[in-house]
């Protein structure tokens, strides 16, 4: 719900700056908007914008001046992506596997990014940070996801899931070469 209201928001504020919006969905089902131009993105026609004029007499109602912590808040991320693994990669015979999430601007102060593995948390519900290491890596197809978050908790981006497989080998395996015949 907040993702929905966030991206209301930023189109609102977009229509204000008179700017150009491209709404396109990618392979994973996910709806983008941006400014910029994408390929199959859509130019969205937004209505002008709603004002209202104060017909007051100037300073007959002025509540106190209180600072709001979302006025003062830098734009939101205008992407987020797992760099590293590629979506739908298959390794074999691996340890550990290396994490690496990019954010569009750079991740801000304060904003920490979590992972999940198999809608799993993981550094124990933790900020894991741009770069992580996943080890032990378990046999089996899995779906990794980053989620960037701010020091409420409100979520600010939100990576599409990516799949791995992992291969091992098995100790069945009659070939085996740990279990030698």
């Amino acid at each position: 719900m907040r993702t929905l209201l966030f991206t209301l928001i930023s189109l609102a504020c977009s229509l204000a700056l008179a700017a150009t919006v491209y709404k396109w969905v990618d392979e994973n089902g996910v709806v983008h908007y941006s400014d910029q131009p994408h390929p199959n993105a859509q130019k969205v026609q937004l209505k002008a914008a709603q004002t209202y004029k104060d017909s007051s007499p100037a300073g007959a109602f002025a509540p106190a001046a209180a600072p709001s912590a979302r006025a003062n808040a830098a734009p939101a991320y205008r992407g987020c992506a797992i760099a590293q693994p590629p979506d739908n990669q298959d390794f074999s015979n691996i340890n550990s596997l290396s994490v690496i999430v990019q954010t569009d601007p750079p991740l801000r102060a304060g904003d920490q990014i979590f992972l999940t593995l198999d809608g799993q948390a993981l550094n124990e519900g933790r900020a894991t940070g741009t770069q992580f290491t996943l080890s032990p890596v378990d046999r089996g197809t899995h779906t990794l996801q980053a989620a960037v978050r701010d020091g409420d908790g409100a979520l600010m981006c939100q990576t599409p899931a990516i799949t791995i497989n992992v291969h091992q080998p098995s100790i069945q395996n009659p070939v085996n070469p740990v279990r030698p015949h």
